[in-house]
């Protein structure tokens, strides 16, 4: 098949699927100076006109990565808003619900055979603190622990297992910028 060939089956197929919403991750690595990144970039505002649907492209550092330069940089610049998102809040009941969500998910998604279900979700606090609240740390994290699990044949996740797992650069850049407001005196008031 052509690329157009293709391109219409896929517009076709989202079309009778009704489906309403597109992820597209991984944008920070569509490079528009190159052919194929140019290419890419067409064929994404080919697809948001065609498939009745919303769009959302996700990626890191999109502001100042060279998405939104030239003239096919205008076209996205003109097609998305960017919304920043920032690593996941441990302050209050609601951000600490959302957190354990994830972390039950992802622990949900392990198969080892000793693995008691909800141990790491009574370590979620741990979790957060170890992982500034990034999702791909954390991901990274489990993802060592269970291959971890494996290898030594455990078959289980412990807190001992996840203290001896080498953090990810995001999070030791995250906790490098981390204000240290708290341990700050304030000034007097006048």
């Amino acid at each position: 098949m052509s690329q157009v060939q293709i391109t219409n089956a896929v517009c076709d197929l989202l079309g009778k699927l009704g489906t309403t919403l597109v992820l597209v991750d991984e944008i920070h690595n569509l490079d528009l100076t190159t052919r194929n990144g140019a290419e890419a970039s067409d064929q994404l505002k080919y697809l948001s006109e065609r498939i009745a649907a919303t769009f959302v492209l996700a990626g890191l550092d999109v502001e100042t990565s060279s998405l939104f330069q030239g003239t096919r940089g205008q076209q996205i610049a003109g097609r998305y808003t960017v919304i920043p998102s920032r690593p996941f809040g441990h302050k209050n009941r609601a951000d600490k619900e959302s957190w354990q969500a994830l972390v039950v998910t992802m622990e949900d998604s392990l198969r080892l055979h000793a693995h008691r279900p909800g141990t790491l979700v009574a370590m979620a606090d741990y979790l957060h603190e170890r992982t500034g609240g990034l999702i791909g740390s954390l991901s990274q994290l489990i993802r060592e622990a269970a291959v971890d699990a494996i290898d030594s044949g455990t078959e289980k996740i412990t807190k001992r297992m996840l203290d001896e797992i080498e953090l990810d650069h995001a999070v030791q850049k995250t906790r490098a910028d981390r204000p240290r407001a708290k341990y700050a005196r304030r000034p007097k008031a006048a």
